[in-house]
């Protein structure tokens, strides 16, 4: 099975015993320092590609520390990595699977061969026919059981089967049909499919839904519950199913047997995981939402990224680079965790969405090799809309105990240009990262007449290092490119840990156990409970109060 083969422990590799020794020279000197040494930094750790501009110059890091990460690339085999995904051989290897999310963006009469398949053939013939579909829906030719026009869109799935969907809509909201309903349910709690579906009209209502072996626990009983409330609105006839529920699944015989045509069955690949799987079928609410043209944008800035990550040296290459700092910061400075910090509006759900991304990807305990890890892996992202964070978590980043390294994502241009907003907007962004660098000092906190008692609360000690991404306005093909951005990012992160950034069966437990306890929760007869101590009390407490 092909695999890169490294020869020693990551611990052991000269690179990271030489980062460790370099480590320590940031004890001694600051961000402040650092730029008074090099008049030029702010232009010099820049880096311009595929769209987008990084200022990196904001990090602890000098031509040594870069030297020292970019050995540590290639004595973890980061290009070998790398060119084993494009090729299509199986680097997942806890599922002897290839991981191939790159191919969703091929363009169409490129090849990438698995199994003897032309795998980009496959893609495009699923993006012909979802912009059929989408295009007969956004007409009004498609009709629904009744023979009205479709105008609301509810896609059910969850993981990667919603917050893939649901963030690109956000994002993209600008681009959308507006005369068109979007809604999301992926929540098992009833009050998501309630609420989602309150102030519907059935016969004007098509569900999607996105579950790849078409049994997931959730989806389906939201599925079931969507079936019902359409045909109790629709009189009970069985026949409207097919013509207000389409599936994105690879089961045709379960998908038939829920009522859906499978003619209206889209497909994807094992070589898709759920969380990349944003610009495959699972996408097909985001091409009805912006239609097909807007959708092939999205996939022509994921591929120029992708383009990107395989082809620019390492030195140049931006999602190398931010996944090294982000190494260097989680296994040199003990960072635990990344605040991701959009200052537009469109990508609120973007920090939720790399959530699932990065702390799925990366959150093992275990080599490729089964072997335990000898360092942390996969910090935890988090993150909120600027500048709302401003008034509620930037407090304990300028302030607090925790180092946390930030990115900052903004547009030169809004989309909804309106007065000084912009203006306002974009002048946070860099006073934001200016005061988390270079802070203030009790000097100059004392120079504006501050009281003595008071200095102390009134000190920022700065060097909290941030990178700043920036782009001309948010397109479908900007959008690709962040997305992309972060995947490569966390390949590389994941590349030089050793691990399989792309199985995830750390879900499976919790899934496994709920199956034993939703019998003994809905038992008519009082159930025997072989649990643990606090699982059966709990299991009796809920039986007792739930009626």
């Amino acid at each position: 099975m092909p695999m890169t083969s490294l020869s020693s422990p990551l611990i052991e590799r000269t690179s990271w015993k030489k980062l460790l020794i370099h480590r320590k020279i940031f004890d001694q000197t600051n961000l402040k320092e650092l730029f008074h040494q090099d008049p030029e930094r702010g232009t010099k750790w820049t880096l311009q590609s595929a769209g987008l501009f990084l200022d990196y110059s904001k990090n602890h890091l000098t031509e040594e520390t870069i030297k020292l990460l970019l050995s540590l690339a290639d004595e973890s085999g980061l290009r070998d990595r790398i060119d084993e995904m494009f090729r299509g051989e199986r680097i997942n290897t806890s599922e002897n699977r290839s991981v191939l999310h790159v191919a969703l963006r091929t363009p169409k009469g490129e090849k990438i061969m698995v199994d003897g398949e032309d795998v980009v053939a496959q893609v495009h013939a699923v993006l012909e026919r979802m912009a059929r579909f989408s295009h007969s829906i956004r007409s009004g030719e498609w009709r629904g059981h009744s023979g009205k026009p479709i105008k609301n869109i509810i896609n059910i799935g969850i993981g990667g089967s919603d917050l893939g969907p649901v963030m690109a809509y956000e994002a993209l909201r600008h681009y959308s049909d507006r005369f068109m309903t979007f809604r999301f349910i992926s929540n098992v709690d009833a009050t998501d499919f309630v609420e989602a579906t309150r102030d519907l009209d059935p016969a004007e209502t098509l569900f999607i839904v996105a579950s790849k072996t078409f049994g997931t626990l959730e989806t389906l009983t939201n599925a079931h519950s969507a079936r019902d409330w359409l045909l109790q609105g629709l009189g009970g006839d069985q026949r409207a199913v097919a013509k207000h529920f389409v599936a994105v699944s690879t089961n045709a015989p379960k998908v038939a047997a829920f009522g859906i045509d499978t003619a209206n069955m889209f497909g994807f690949w094992d070589w898709v995981g759920g969380r990349y799987s944003m610009d495959s079928a699972i996408g097909l609410s985001t091409m009805i939402a912006i239609g097909a043209d807007h959708f092939y944008q999205l996939l022509a800035g994921f591929h120029e990224m992708d383009e990107h990550f395989k082809n620019a040296p390492f030195e140049a290459n931006m999602p190398v680079l931010l996944g090294l700092l982000s190494i260097w910061y989680n296994n040199f400075f003990g960072a635990q965790t990344v605040a991701i910090l959009p200052y537009e509006q469109y990508l609120k759900r973007f920090p939720a969405y790399l959530q699932q991304l990065t702390m799925e990807s990366n959150g093992k305990h275990v080599t490729l090799h089964g072997e335990e890890v000898t360092v942390n892996t996969g910090p935890i992202y988090w993150g909120e809309p600027g500048t709302n964070g401003q008034h509620s978590f930037y407090q304990l980043i300028h302030q607090g105990t925790r180092f946390i390294p930030c990115d900052f994502i903004a547009f030169y241009k809004s989309l909804n240009p309106l007065g000084t907003h912009h203006d306002l907007l974009l002048s946070n962004v860099f006073a934001q990262a200016q005061a988390l660098a270079f802070g203030k000092t009790a000097q100059e906190v004392q120079a504006e007449g501050t009281p003595t008692s008071l200095l102390p609360h009134r000190v920022f000690k700065g060097n909290r290092p941030s990178n700043i991404l920036l782009a001309d306005v948010l397109t479908p093909s900007t959008l690709g490119k962040l997305v992309a951005l972060y995947e490569h990012n966390v390949f590389t992160q994941g590349a030089i840990w050793g691990i399989n950034s792309f199985d995830q069966w750390g879900v499976e437990l919790g899934k496994v156990l709920a199956q034993k306890i939703i019998p003994q929760l809905q038992s008519s007869s009082e159930p025997m409970l072989n649990h643990d101590s606090s699982t059966n009390h709990l299991i009796s407490l809920y039986r007792k109060n739930k009626i």
